[in-house]
């Protein structure tokens, strides 16, 4: 089981626990995490799971595909350190993850 800690715009946060495989935006929507929309149910094809990756998990998360990418285009607010939450496998070593919630996914 891996915590995984969504924060929000307004600085709040949610510490949730996600099991190894499950993608991160499976495990906002099983935990209910604001902001996490996910309109697509984690086909890459929208940009409602839109989350910024804190700078000390950057190379434990890893890079976006070229997909991802393409579908980040369409997200809000886009930063270097923004992933789809759909793509992002949860491992045992992502156990402690901080995520943050954009203010706007739509």
């Amino acid at each position: 089981m891996a915590k995984i800690t969504f924060m929000q715009p307004d600085g709040s946060s949610q510490t949730v626990d996600a099991q190894p495989g499950v993608t991160v935006m499976e495990a906002a929507k099983l935990n209910s995490v604001a902001g996490i929309e996910a309109e697509c149910g984690g086909a890459c094809a929208c940009a409602t799971c839109h989350v910024y990756i804190d700078a000390a998990w950057t190379a434990k998360v890893g890079k976006p595909g070229d997909m991802e990418e393409d579908m980040l285009d369409f997200a809000f607010y886009v930063r270097d350190e923004s992933r789809l939450s759909c793509q992002i496998k949860v491992t045992a070593e992502l156990d402690g993850l901080v995520l943050k919630v954009p203010e706007k996914q739509f």
